[in-house]
């Protein structure tokens, strides 16, 4: 139980430590946004606290605005902004009324007018006014996310199934100038991919579309095709960008929480894209090393990132509760050993928890247990957390 109850404190503090409220009031502070209309716009898991924040810095100039986030994610009105919830990670319903509402918001402004747009991890799929079909555009996705695509590429194709995204969202709101204030949920911060870059000139290319749909056979109408050769904006000059977190500041904070805990913490990793059972495999073979060579010292093995998962089967689960359980396995029968994955938005994959955490006895149990990660209390449950800065793993050596 100790090893479990660290695992809970290290998650909670690690989490606190990335919340976006501060990050946000440090970017708008000295910004008095003088001259015309400030119109906000906030999409993304993380969009109600970073407009609460942004509310607080400069309310008394906002014009009005809309907060996009996932269903769930929403803790109440917000001053005079509209507040919507919407599908995550497919587009639903309210994707799409809510984006419209967005555009109609940012019409007819002038170029002494401002769109604060602040946008975080999920906006790819709660931000979308699509060129096709509604019903396509959610094949395509599901398509993208079983193929094991990692966010890169499935942003590459989505962009160019949509009326805002790929730098199309600030060409919408010319001639004002539009702030964007990030929180990045991509490892190495690439402006144009998070949340598919609405506000940010497109490093990719059609041809590198065309090619992933190739890699992935993605199934195509047409109409999707002409979209995938139609090229994004590479230039735009209405447009200023800050980016305020990211899973380095998430990492950091977790190792601060254990060494907190009485535990040398060091960091692996922070920008890991892989398989997350090869990420769990290796972490807990790592792990197992480390624990010959400890003797009597606490340690903490620390990494962060995104992995993916190749769907095989109707199992229910996520990227992290992947990773844990390919790391159990590995760590049966281990006294004093804990590995946990947990995502910083408090969701995996289609589910409620925000990962999973293995111990030495964790195999066995659920074995008994029938293969639920609940019945052994291997489910690592935070509820919404108002950021999304990628996930991060540990292993503790007790």
């Amino acid at each position: 139980m100790k090893l479990r109850n660290d695992c809970d404190q290290i998650v909670r503090r690690a989490i606190a430590a990335v919340q976006p409220d501060a990050a946000v009031r440090r970017a708008l502070e000295g910004n008095p946004f003088q001259g015309g209309r400030v119109v906000l716009v906030a999409v993304g898991k993380a969009a109600w606290s970073m407009a609460r924040a942004a509310c607080d810095c400069v309310g008394g100039r906002l014009d009005g605005g809309i907060v996009i986030t996932k269903h769930g994610h929403s803790e109440g009105p917000i001053g005079n902004l509209e507040v919507w919830e919407a599908g995550h990670p497919v587009p639903d319903d309210g994707t799409f009324a809510a984006t419209s509402r967005a555009l109609e918001l940012t019409q007819d402004l002038k170029p002494e007018d401002r769109v604060l747009f602040l946008l975080s991890g999920g906006g790819s799929a709660l931000f979308e006014k699509p060129r096709i079909s509604k019903k396509e555009l959610s094949d395509i996705t599901e398509q993208l996310l079983a193929s094991g695509a990692d966010i890169v590429e499935m942003n590459t194709i989505r962009k160019r199934l949509s009326e805002v995204k790929g730098g199309r969202f600030a060409l919408a709101c010319m001639p004002a100038m539009v702030e964007t204030v990030v929180l990045s949920d991509i490892v190495g911060d690439p402006m144009d991919m998070i949340a598919s870059g609405p506000a940010y000139p497109d490093a990719s290319t059609c041809e590198d579309a065309g090619k992933i749909a190739k890699k992935y056979k993605l199934r195509l109408s047409a109409a999707a095709e002409k979209c995938l050769a139609d090229e994004t904006p590479k230039e735009l000059h209405n447009v200023h960008t800050q980016i305020i977190g990211s899973v380095r500041q998430l990492c950091k904070a977790a190792q601060k929480a254990c060494k907190e805990l009485g535990y040398e913490p060091r960091i692996l990793a922070e920008d890991v894209t892989a398989e997350a059972r090869e990420v769990g495999w290796n972490l807990a073979q790592l792990c197992l090393r480390e624990h010959d060579d400890a003797g009597e010292k606490k340690m903490a093995l620390i990494a962060g990132g995104e992995t993916v998962v190749h769907l095989r089967g109707k199992g229910k689960g996520g990227r992290n509760q992947e990773l844990a359980f390919s790391a159990m396995k590995v760590i049966a029968g281990q006294q004093n050993m804990a590995i946990f994955s947990v995502g910083s938005d408090g969701t995996d994959g289609p589910t409620d928890a925000a990962g999973g955490y293995v111990d030495g006895d964790s195999y066995e149990a659920l074995k008994n247990a029938g293969l639920s990660y609940e019945k052994i209390d291997g489910l690592v449950m935070t509820g919404p957390t108002g950021t999304n800065v990628n996930d991060f793993w540990v292993a503790l050596i007790g």
